[in-house]
């Protein structure tokens, strides 16, 4: 019984995660799909960049803004790193592939196989994080289902 109440105590002090953030998850994890069975590799660079920027909107969702941001608009992957310090080096990493992302999205063949399969196993990998890091289920198997198409 007394594991019980261990249970419920914890369960009880964590704040419950916004509908927002579970919503961009789910988002996050149809993208990741979509990458992992896209036809072409920009198709699949773009989707999987596309997952990762939805799963990096749901830690701002959870953890907030900073303070003075609101004003402008500013990159996921510039707020990202100020709320959640742990995932800067992801921010930074994506955030190095986002003009590669938008001319992969209006269909410019602008990345190899070889770069989207890996960019497919690295948003799964960041993935994976953030549904640790915000307290979500992790679906770490979607990784397996990456379909070679070259």
């Amino acid at each position: 019984m007394s594991v019980v109440r261990a249970r419920s105590s914890v369960s009880s002090s964590r704040s419950p995660l916004p509908r927002s953030a579970e919503e961009l998850v789910a988002s996050a994890r149809r993208s990741l799909t979509e990458a992992s069975i896209a036809s072409t590799a920009h198709e699949r660079y773009a989707a999987a960049h596309l997952a990762a920027l939805r799963a990096a909107a749901a830690v701002l969702s959870v953890r907030g803004r900073p303070s003075g941001s609101r004003s402008r608009v500013v990159s996921a992957w510039v707020l990202l790193p100020r709320c959640a310090p742990e995932l800067g080096e992801w921010a930074t990493f994506f955030a190095a592939g986002a003009r590669k992302r938008a001319s992969a999205e209006a269909g410019v063949a602008c990345v190899s196989v070889r770069e989207a399969d890996d960019l497919v196993r690295d948003a799964g990998s960041f993935l994976s994080q953030v549904c640790h890091l915000i307290g979500v289920p992790d679906q770490a198997a979607m990784g397996s289902t990456l379909l070679h198409v070259g």
